[in-house]
């Protein structure tokens, strides 16, 4: 395994993951907020899962959201 190529690799991947998902947390907010489907002073729960089939790895990640 080349080390460096893996590293460029798996930046890359999170990069995606995290700008992706910062937008769709967004974008589905605003819609939320629009259309009166929150308040703007909530706490929202959030789980992430990652898995790659591969490695037999499946993680998940819980937080919280607040938006105020």
């Amino acid at each position: 395994m080349n080390e460096d190529t893996f590293n460029i690799q798996l930046r890359s991947f999170l990069k995606k993951v995290g700008i992706t998902s910062q937008r769709e947390i967004e974008r589905a907010v605003r819609a939320a907020l629009a259309d009166g489907r929150l308040a703007g002073d909530e706490k929202l729960d959030a789980r992430v899962t990652l898995r790659i089939p591969a490695l037999g790895l499946e993680v998940e990640i819980d937080d919280d959201i607040a938006l105020e």
